[in-house]
Order: structure tokens, then C-alpha cells, then sequence
């Protein structure tokens, strides 16, 4: 009986923190205050319950996320520590894609540092409902209003003062969600069960103020979590989730996981799929780890994290069973170093030993330079540096050193461009052509295909993509792997009886590097580097230098801020990594210790000296064997090399796309337009004219629609959903599948509009998809997640000229989406508006196009733009 109760709020909470905020001194009162530790262990005296690694102790920082068990009230909770430094960050967001919730500390002397806020986009992209726990209040700083008001700025509305008296916090509360203030001005109170729907949507964050050393606010925090949370809906098939790798202390591989759904028994064969191919093995132990200590578990149930030996194949990410693979890593390293080895030292084995340290530390990349004969480590920082040179010295008795670091540079394109790539020796045949344009910072790649199956047929257009998506392409000015780039099938060619799929991966791979080269003999490749965002305080005295530094970094700040005694000086901007990244150091040393700054990744932007990186590099992209550029063709039973720059004379498609075509006078071009804006509008009016065959459609699909002028303005009147059929969407050609939650968050007037109504801003994406529909006459399927809302049967209702689902409880808009596109994708023209990586690649693979959540609202834009411009009498 005492199982089940556990299970029945059994919970994993992540606590995560900007470095010296007194995180684990947080987790260790937590342990104490719930009884799990019976001596209050200090980080300062090095013998803190969670920090067991001797580096930990020596640097007095998490480096290594752990696990502790603790119950407040009537939850059990997994605890997972994260490191709070910058360098280890991956680690941190690895460890999110587990968590129930998470416990955000700031410091109250420091308040939202640079990556505070860094975490806090972890956890908006990973949806994580969060507590947040405001610590050092008993030493001097702004106070709780000013930090609340930072909160609030910097990060988002939502933060409320859970420690304040009760009106004051229902007050606060019913700003941040509408069904709160209808409740509160209904009764004047909250009931927890009201609030914790709002703080599971990420409406609504808890707040409470505190001193974690003496246990001041520890209590309270617990409390909450007890109070204010509720178990994660588990699957009822068997469903885990990877997310950490490591070893005991006698060497034994460990593979961290949580159990998401079913039940997972000592002995169970486990299976999933490595770059090896599928693998099965047993879970021969299931440890419960509680600091350095565990116990055997005979099964561990949902909700539950346990380390697991016996798994030789399972990765960080990996889901097994009914779980699905994670989203990859948003951050990735910026640094790159070579491997100095001692003198007579066996390359390969220290290859084979950072191989097996790159399993467990998802910050960390080991390249080999097979070319050169080097090692090289890729990483996020210094101090993730000496962490790898500990490691290596303390797990294999290897010592090494470090060449001096590089930046790891990225290229991308600032023009769109058509990259052809043919490949025809004797008895092999395929072309390609691609469109590669470039995307907003910060989107990486994206693959898509807007070709029609007469010009090349689905199953060679799948091949292609899955040939894009399984290499990381590299640039052609310094080599440098391509970001930003969306790259998009046009058209292509096969054999009926030569064809092979080796030849469109040769294929495929010439056009993207033909594309390059063509964008970069008229000047439009670019070269990126890493951008830190800093916050400097120093001196009052020393702010000169810092700003002058600053700007010989090639860096840019805000107006400096002074404290109000006016000793201390804080900057905050942006610079170059290359410039920055030894920077503290020089702090300390001209402000004698009594300065610091603080880095945070922002992103890659155009490198500030681009010019010398790639004179100083002396790549030769003509001469990459591994990336060629050229194409193969076949003449009087022969192969033949064609240079790039001459593909398209000796092309056998030709795409119809711009590049091909000479340049049109701007009369022609502005005929183009005007006779494109006719069409358009003839295709509207078409739609307006044929409003009573639609009607008749919809009415023999899904019976009488009821006229209601005023129908826009109320809610939806839900029934029940039946179960899916494809048949009831074959009346028309082309679908749109709108993953509904996914683009409210992404478009930023619809986020804005959510956090003062979810239901007006769904509403609002409902009427703009009726006007795009009404102009490109197709079927839309607006698809709203339901999947945690406990009973909901799900539903499938007429909005004026949409659909709207609402899925059924357990069941996402991720599932409904990939469903619908299996079924329909097969032989209708499907296309699916969303930002989801994982969701991309899965619908990519039924035959759907993916449109993101910008590209999507862009067209929106423009169809709105069209609608005004006939209707005014332009067109």
C-alpha cells in the first residue's frame, strides 16, 4: 500500500542555479531539513553530501550532475543536483529533458545573472514548471521587491512572492492566469488545486526568499513541492528515457535513466538502436543512488531514475521502449583544443580512452585528424579543460597537455543559391537539385523537399533528404560546418535501370557543395564565430580600462550601472569569444582580485576579423577529396569530371529555379509581380465563388454547419472525438497540419497574448488560419495538445472553414501529427507547420513537408497582405 501511495506522487525535480548561488548548499539543507542526511555538510568545508568528486571539493563547484532521495510530505522526490558553471551546461540540459519540475536558485545579493538566464531558456524550450528559491537574504541586497521586479523583467511575467500574506499573493496571482482571477474575484481565495494547473503550464512560478546555510525559507520550499505539484501522466507500455552515462568506483559503466511509463524489472532485455545498428541487452543491476550510496531495486516504476549496469549500447537521449529519442542539444562547445601526449604515448589507445569519456560527457567532442595524426577535443570551456585533463590522469594514469585553444567557427550563406550535383559513371545515374537559402541566426539546418513526384519519385526524394540530414556539411571558406541554411529538394532525376541509392548520396552531396561554391564565387558565404554575453563588475576606479577593453575586443556594452555607494561598476554586452575568453583573468590581475565578469554563450554571429581567419587557415575547398564540388558525367561509355563552375551547362534537369535564368530588368520584374498578385487574387475570388460547393463537401463530411455571426466570439462547443479516419480528409488536395501550441509560442504577438489569455490566443491563431485557408484553398487542421489533461476523450470540431483536434488525454499533438501524416501522406500533398526538431524529422520521413514556425509566419504574412490588397482594389 505504501508503494502505490508513493507512486502516486512520485517526483523528479532538478535543482539548477548560476555558479555560486549557493545551489548545493540549497539541495544540502533540503536533504537535511527532510531528514535524509542527519549532519549539514557545507561546500566551503568540502564536504558537502552531493559534491563526492575531488575536483568538485578542490574547486568547490558541481561539476558532475548527482542524485539524492528525500520525501517532503507525502512526495517522494528525486533530486538531481546540476552543475551550475557555464562549461558544464550541456550536462545541465541533458538532465532537463528527465525532470518533472525544476528549483531555480538565484542569488539575492547577485540577482539574474548571464546565465540565469541561459538556464531559464533551457527550461522554456523544455516546458519545465519551475520553483524558484531566492537565497543569501540574510546578506545586504536590493531587497524582495527589486528582485522580484528583476525577475519579472528579465525573465517573464509569472513570479509570485508564495511567502507573502494572502491577499498580496492572490493578487499577484490572478495577473498571471485567467482562470485564477476568475476564481479570485469569484471567492477571494485559491485552493492549491487551483494552482496547480497554473504552475504546471508555466503560468505561474512560485517564489520564496530565503538563506539556505541557516535554513531559513528551506522549510516553505519543501512545503510547496509537496503541495503545489502533481505526478506526470505515466505510459502504461514500458517507456524510459537515457540521459546520463558514468562509472562506479570499481570501473562498472553506469546508464542513467528514467522510467516514464510501465515498469522496468532487474533482468529485463532492453533494446534500441546505436551507430553500431540495433542492440538488446539486460539490466543486470538497478541501483537507487542517493549521494555516493544505492540501493537494489527488484523494479523501478514511473517517476523513478535509477542507474542501470549491464547497458554496453545506450546513449544520453537515447529512449527505449515507448519513449522517443530527445531533441539534440541546443548548446554545443565553442572551444577547440589539440591533445598534447607524453613522449612515446599509443595515439589510438588515448583515442580509444577519450572515445569512452566522450560516452559520458555530452559537452565534450573528440575529433581525429586522421590527415595530420592529431587529437582533437572540442568543449565549452577552460574549466571543463583541467576537468578532462583531471579525468584522463585520475581514470587511465594518462597525462596530457593542451595545445593552445581555437575557436570552432561556423559558415553559412547570406544569399539563396542552387547547388546541382549530377553523378553518372558507367552504369550509375542521378541528379540533383537543390535550393539552399540562408535562415535566422541561431535556426541551424533545415531540410525540406518542394518537388513533385512526376519530376522524381517520392521514394528517391526520401533518400535525398536522409542523405542531407546524415552528414554535417561543411562550408568552403575555411571548412567550417554550415548553419542557418535550409535546404530544399527542387527537382532530380533517376535511372529506371541504373539508378542506385549510393548515386543520389554522391549526388546530393556534390549539389550542397556546388550550391557553396557558386554563393561564394559572387561573395555571399560568410564566416561565423561564438559571441559571448558578459557582465562585468569592477571598481569604480578601473571602469575606464574596462571600457577601453571592451572595445579593443571588438565588443559593445550598455551604459555602464554604478552601485549606490558608487564603489562598483557593472558593464554588460556582448564580444567575441577569440577576444574574450581569457579575459577574467586579466580581470583579476588589474583589479587585484576585486573584479569579475561572468560569460554566457549568446550565439554565433559574422566573425569580426573573418578576412585573417581565413588567410591564417588556408583552406582550399577545390582540393577537399572528401567534399568535392565537382560532378561525373558519362560520354561515349566513359565517366567524365565536371568542374563546378560548369555543371550547369552540362545538366540533364533544369529546375526552373532563378539562378538559371538571366537577370529580368526591373519593368519585367514588376510585371512578374503584378501578374503574380493577379493570380493570386483570381485564386481568392475563386475561393469566394465556390464558398456553396465547399459547404456541401463539409456538410456531407461532417454534417449541418450552423451560421452563427457571432459563433467567432464564444467558445467551441467540444464532442466527443471519434476515432481517426483518413477518409474523412480525401476531399481535398493539399493539407495543413498546425501544430497549435507550438506556433502560439513561437510567434511572438500570440506568446504575448497567451500570457494574459491561452484561450484568446488560441482564437486569435484560429481566425488567422480561417483567412489563409479562405485565400490558398486548402484543408487546415489545427492540432491543440491535450495529452496532460487528465480524461479529456479528445475531439474534432468545425471552426468556421478549419478543423480544430483537441487530442485525447496521453496522446500529443506530436503523435496526432505524425498519425495523420502516415495515413494521408502516402498520396496527398501534406505540409506541417512546426518548430519541433524531433517532429521535423518524423514527418519528413511519412512524405510531409515541414514549414517552421517563422517561414509559416512569414507566408501568413504575406497571404494577409495579399487579402488587403484586393480588397482595397490594388489587384
Amino acid at each position: 500500500m505504501e508503494t502505490e501511495k508513493q507512486r502516486a506522487k512520485q517526483l523528479v525535480v532538478g535543482i539548477l542555479a548560476h555558479v555560486d548561488s549557493g545551489k548545493t548548499t540549497l539541495s544540502e539543507a533540503m536533504l537535511y531539513r527532510s531528514g535524509t542526511i542527519r549532519k549539514l555538510g557545507r561546500v566551503d568545508h568540502k564536504d558537502a553530501f552531493l559534491d563526492t568528486d575531488a575536483l568538485e571539493k578542490a574547486r568547490g563547484i558541481t561539476i558532475f550532475s548527482k542524485q539524492a532521495l528525500l520525501t517532503a510530505g507525502e512526495t517522494a522526490i528525486t533530486l538531481l543536483d546540476t552543475p551550475g558553471h557555464v562549461d558544464f551546461s550541456t550536462e545541465t540540459e541533458r538532465t532537463l529533458q528527465v525532470l518533472d519540475y525544476a528549483v531555480l536558485v538565484i542569488s539575492g545579493t547577485d540577482g539574474v545573472q548571464s546565465h540565469t538566464e541561459t538556464l531559464w531558456r533551457l527550461l522554456r524550450r523544455y516546458h519545465i514548471p519551475t520553483f524558484v528559491f531566492i537565497n543569501k537574504m540574510d546578506l545586504p541586497g536590493p531587497g524582495k521587491e527589486k528582485l522580484l521586479e528583476q525577475l519579472n523583467h528579465r525573465l517573464g511575467e509569472g513570479f509570485v512572492d508564495f511567502g507573502a500574506d494572502e491577499d498580496t499573493r492572490n493578487e499577484a496571482l490572478a495577473v498571471c492566469d485567467e482562470r485564477l482571477m476568475e476564481a479570485v474575484l469569484e471567492r477571494g481565495t485559491l485552493t492549491p488545486e487551483e494552482l496547480i494547473p497554473a504552475i504546471a503550464r508555466r503560468h505561474v512560478f512560485p517564489c520564496w526568499f530565503g538563506a539556505a546555510l541557516k535554513l531559513e525559507g528551506v522549510d516553505a520550499l519543501l512545503a510547496g513541492l509537496d503541495t503545489y505539484t502533481r505526478p506526470a501522466p505515466a505510459l502504461d507500455a514500458f517507456g524510459a528515457k537515457v540521459f546520463k552515462l558514468s562509472q562506479d568506483e570499481q570501473g562498472t559503466r553506469l546508464t542513467w535513466l528514467r522510467v516514464t511509463g510501465g515498469t522496468l524489472k532487474v533482468k529485463a532485455q532492453l533494446t534500441g538502436e546505436s551507430d553500431g545498428g540495433p542492440w538488446a541487452e539486460k539490466a543486470n543491476q538497478l541501483r537507487l543512488y542517493s549521494g555516493v550510496k544505492y540501493t537494489l531495486a527488484e523494479e523501478v516504476g514511473p517517476g523513478q531514475v535509477c542507474a542501470v549496469t549491464g547497458l554496453t549500447q545506450a546513449h544520453p537521449g537515447e529512449g527505449l521502449g515507448a519513449e522517443r529519442d530527445s531533441d539534440l542539444p541546443v548548446l554545443k562547445p565553442v572551444l577547440s583544443y589539440q591533445v598534447l601526449l607524453p613522449e612515446g604515448a599509443d595515439i589510438h589507445a588515448a583515442l580509444g580512452k577519450l572515445h569512452r569519456l566522450e560516452e559520458e560527457e555530452p559537452q565534450l567532442h573528440v575529433v581525429w585528424n586522421e590527415t595530420l595524426g592529431e587529437i582533437h577535443v572540442q568543449l565549452m570551456g577552460e574549466v571543463q579543460l583541467e576537468v578532462l585533463k583531471s579525468l584522463l590522469a585520475e581514470r587511465y594514469g594518462l597525462e596530457v597537455e593542451f595545445g593552445p585553444g581555437g575557436i570552432l567557427y561556423k559558415e553559412t550563406i547570406t544569399e539563396a543559391m542552387e547547388g546541382v550535383g549530377h553523378y553518372e559513371p558507367l552504369r550509375h545515374y542521378a541528379e540533383v537539385h537543390l535550393k539552399l537559402e540562408p535562415l535566422p541566426a541561431g535556426s541551424g539546418m533545415q531540410f525540406a523537399a518542394d518537388c513533385r513526384e512526376e519530376v522524381l519519385d517520392k521514394n528517391w526524394q526520401r533518400l535525398v533528404l536522409t542523405h542531407l540530414e546524415e552528414k554535417q556539411h561543411l562550408g568552403v571558406l575555411i571548412g567550417a560546418p554550415l548553419t542557418d541554411v535550409k535546404i530544399t529538394l527542387i527537382a532530380g532525376r533517376a535511372h529506371l535501370k541504373h539508378t542506385e541509392g549510393g548515386d543520389f548520396r554522391q549526388a546530393t552531396y556534390r549539389a550542397v557543395r556546388q550550391g557553396l561554391m557558386m554563393a561564394n564565387q559572387i561573395g555571399k558565404t560568410q564566416l561565423l564565430e561564438p559571441w559571448y554575453t558578459f557582465r562585468l563588475e569592477v571598481p569604480a576606479e578601473n571602469l575606464g580600462r574596462a571600457m577601453n577593453d571592451i572595445q579593443r575586443m571588438e565588443g559593445s556594452f550598455d551604459p555602464p550601472e554604478t552601485s549606490a555607494d558608487g564603489q562598483t561598476a557593472t558593464l554588460t554586452g556582448k564580444a567575441p569569444a577569440a577576444t574574450m575568453r581569457s579575459y577574467p583573468m586579466e580581470v583579476v590581475s588589474y583589479t587585484r582580485g576585486r573584479g569579475r565578469v561572468s560569460l554566457t554563450l549568446e550565439g554565433y554571429r559574422p566573425c569580426h576579423n573573418a578576412q585573417e581567419v581565413i588567410e591564417t587557415v588556408g583552406y582550399e575547398p577545390e582540393h577537399d577529396l572528401d567534399n568535392p564540388a565537382d560532378s561525373v558525367f558519362c560520354a561515349h561509355g566513359a565517366g567524365f569530371v565536371v568542374p563546378w563552375e560548369q555543371v550547369r551547362s552540362h545538366m540533364h534537369v533544369d529546375s526552373g529555379w532563378g539562378k538559371s535564368k538571366p537577370a529580368e530588368t526591373d519593368a519585367v520584374a514588376a510585371s512578374a509581380r503584378q501578374a503574380g498578385r493577379q493570380r493570386r487574387a483570381a485564386a481568392y475570388r475563386a475561393t469566394l465563388e465556390e464558398d456553396a460547393e465547399l459547404l456541401k463537401i463539409f456538410e456531407q463530411t461532417y454534417g449541418p454547419i450552423k451560421r452563427d455571426p457571432l459563433a467567432a466570439f464564444r467558445p467551441v462547443q467540444k464532442k466527443e472525438r471519434p476515432d481517426f479516419a483518413a477518409e474523412q480528409w480525401t476531399l481535398a488536395p493539399e493539407y495543413l497540419l498546425v501544430d497549435g501550441y507550438n506556433i502560439i509560442f513561437a510567434w511572438d504577438e500570440l506568446n504575448a497574448l497567451s500570457k494574459e489569455s491561452l484561450d484568446a490566443a488560441r482564437k486569435k491563431l484560429a481566425d488567422i488560419l480561417c483567412n489563409y485557408q479562405g485565400f490558398k484553398k486548402c484543408v487546415v487542421i489545427l492540432v491543440f495538445d491535450a495529452y496532460r489533461v487528465p480524461g479529456s476523450p479528445g475531439s474534432i470540431e468545425q471552426y468556421h472553414n478549419i478543423h480544430i483536434v483537441y487530442t485525447k488525454e496521453a496522446e500529443t499533438a506530436d503523435m496526432f501529427i505524425e498519425h495523420v501524416t502516415h495515413e494521408i501522406g502516402k498520396d496527398r500533398r501534406v505540409r506541417v507547420a512546426t518548430s519541433d526538431g524531433m517532429e521535423q524529422i518524423i514527418i519528413l520521413g511519412h512524405g510531409a513537408l515541414r514549414v517552421s514556425a517563422r517561414m509559416f509566419h512569414e507566408e501568413v504574412k504575406e497571404v494577409e497582405k495579399e487579402i488587403k490588397r484586393y480588397l482595397q482594389g490594388e489587384v
